[in-house]
């Protein structure tokens, strides 16, 4: 089983007026969802309530209504992607702490039978209430590496300051002990760019702890820092976009 924590930091810059930009720590889980093994952390679990926490209903599908891996599956094969698949199936999310989860964006990383990253499926969550995730690969559908650009259309309201247009571009560098994904969101007078950047190694409860004690209230320091920006967003005169209904399609390609 992979179970893994990425201790990092994330990075939001908006590259049109206001201009604001924040950098904060975060804490996330990289795991296969495999069973756990019996040395697995004491201070972690897996459907079941603990200090740090992973939920199958929290990922893959509906919001609140998530299948875990199981739901990955069945959307390859029905996205005609299935033969792209056959390796490890993970999942960078950050975990519950204390029973409580939000996730900006969680991370599908769907490998080949040799072990290449083929596809990713970027699972966005707003404040909302609302998900879309976007399936992400290559125009060729080839392995994916450090110095790819993958594009997908913006469809979906994220944060009430950017108007869902444009389009997205996303980098991954995937290693055994470092983790980087980019995202530049552009459009025609602006846009914004976001990272996740961190050093990834085994969970431990000494690492749980550790997180426990830098970061105690998990997402909701997460959710009152995404408040806290937007205040100060309205406070400077930013446009205020309207929550449109989300896409009729939960995955978009």
């Amino acid at each position: 089983m992979t179970l893994d924590h990425l201790r990092g930091h994330t990075y939001h810059g908006r590259k049109d007026g206001p201009r604001n930009a924040f950098r904060y720590g975060v804490d996330y889980v990289v795991t296969d969802l495999d069973p756990a093994p019996a040395a697995k952390p004491r201070l972690f679990s897996r459907n079941r309530f603990n200090l740090l926490a992973l939920h199958d209903r929290d990922h893959g599908g509906a919001r609140g209504a998530g299948r875990g891996r199981a739901w990955v599956g069945p959307l390859l094969h029905a996205e005609g992607l299935a033969h792209l698949a056959g390796g490890p199936i993970l999942l960078i999310a950050q975990p519950r702490v204390w029973g409580h989860v939000f996730n900006p964006v969680s991370f599908w990383l769907i490998h080949d039978a040799g072990g290449a990253l083929r596809l990713v499926i970027a699972e966005v969550n707003n404040t909302f209430g609302q998900r879309h995730c976007y399936l992400c690969h290559r125009d060729d559908l080839g392995p994916i590496g450090r110095s790819d650009t993958l594009a997908a259309r913006k469809v979906f309201h994220v944060s009430p300051f950017q108007p869902v247009a444009g389009g997205y571009r996303f980098r991954f560098d995937i290693r055994d002990d470092r983790i980087g994904i980019w995202i530049h969101y552009d459009r025609e007078d602006g846009g914004l760019l976001a990272t996740l950047v961190g050093r990834r190694a085994p969970l431990t409860d000494a690492g749980i702890l550790g997180a426990a004690i830098r970061r105690p209230f998990g997402s909701l320091r997460v959710l009152a820092l995404i408040h806290w920006q937007a205040l100060k967003l309205w406070r400077r005169g930013a446009r205020y976009h309207p929550v449109p209904a989300p896409p009729a399609d939960l995955v978009t390609r």
